[in-house]
């Protein structure tokens, strides 16, 4: 019988894409997703939702009744957590905000299933745990804990708690690095409602016509551009990393910690010109003051997920950019009609 595993925040921009990888590897992904920052209108959902056997539309992961009632509804082999507010900037205008959804919604989740006996889970974590690097690049043993804004706090936070589960439960944390582009069908990608707080839904949004320009935060950064330098990998590479990861939790792995990037860190400038490349179109940009929170440099090193996961990034800038550029040609408006 396929096992059964739970994705919070399945409906937004990693979690549809791990779900399609899901559902190609042979699980059955049920979805808990409160669509904030998510595709919009069931109606809608584009065909790798619609083979979901359940979508539980829920306020948000802090629902324990909700929790609780598809705990008893399905026996869940694994939990992959991706739900969670997760925007730099607007964490550090909006702490407390972060940190009720974060944290609160966590520590839900996994009283729910300490309380159900599910004791495997694939945790959605991210680069910003390593604060400002002190080397590059960044590799699991770099400090953790001097995070620069309330997003990457919360992360940090919720990894120490998952860690300190970890005697007799298995646990991945994947830290991320900057997920870009979108499934090659241009069937679902990244919409975020209202203005892009990360760069490459924005530049998208300028090529496309939907933004008049893209407001790049600072130039003086110690970088050879001055703009800040990340490491993006391609959301397909990501979601992959993913079912390699739930294949770890079988060797009853305890806590195990691995970087998701590249390993090559781009500027703010040099992803302006792929995107330039990709759309042919020129994208009209504004130098303003950096952005609180924000970092000069950051980027992976990825070979531990390599050596134990048998998982490495494949794709390119070049094909990041396309097949961000054709979700975003065949979605001017995103998910909304409007």
């Amino acid at each position: 019988m396929a096992e059964k595993i739970l994705v919070t925040g399945g409906a937004g921009y990693i979690g549809s894409h791990c779900v399609l990888e899901l559902l190609q590897a042979g699980f059955v992904p049920v979805v808990i997703d409160n669509f904030h920052n998510a595709i919009r209108g069931s109606e809608e959902l584009p065909e790798s939702l619609r083979r979901v056997q359940e979508i539980a539309q829920q306020p948000d992961i802090t629902d324990e009744t909700a929790l609780q009632e598809l705990f008893r509804k399905h026996r869940f082999s694994a939990v992959m957590h991706f739900a969670g507010l997760k925007a730099v900037g607007e964490s550090v205008q909006k702490p407390l905000e972060y940190y009720r959804v974060n944290l609160t919604g966590t520590i839900r989740l996994l009283e729910t299933m300490k309380a159900h006996g599910v004791r495997n889970i694939v945790f959605s974590s991210s680069a910003t745990v390593y604060g400002d690097p002190k080397y590059l690049p960044l590799d699991e043993k770099h400090p953790v804990g001097g995070c620069t804004n309330p997003y990457g706090k919360s992360k940090f936070f919720i990894e120490e708690m998952i860690r300190d589960l970890c005697r007799d439960w298995n646990a991945v944390l994947l830290r991320y690095f900057n997920p870009i582009g979108a499934h090659e069908s241009g069937m679902i990608g990244e919409d975020p409602q209202g203005i892009p707080n990360n760069l490459m839904p924005y530049v998208a949004q300028v090529a496309v016509g939907r933004r008049e320009f893209l407001s790049v935060f600072g130039n003086d950064y110690k970088t050879d551009d001055g703009t800040g330098v990340r490491d993006y990998i391609h959301v397909v590479d990501l979601a992959k990393g993913h079912i390699a990861a739930l294949k770890k939790l079988k060797e009853n792995c305890g806590c195990k910690i691995y970087n998701l990037g590249t390993g090559t860190g781009y500027s703010v400038l040099q992803m302006v010109r792929a995107m330039e490349k990709a759309s042919g179109r020129e994208i009209k940009y504004r130098i303003t003051a950096r952005r609180e929170g924000d970092v000069a440099s950051c980027y992976a090193d990825p070979a531990l997920a390599e050596r134990e996961l048998g998982w490495k990034a494949a794709f390119d800038l070049d094909k990041m950019c396309e097949d961000l550029w054709r979700w975003q040609l065949q979605n001017p408006t995103g998910f909304s009609k409007n």
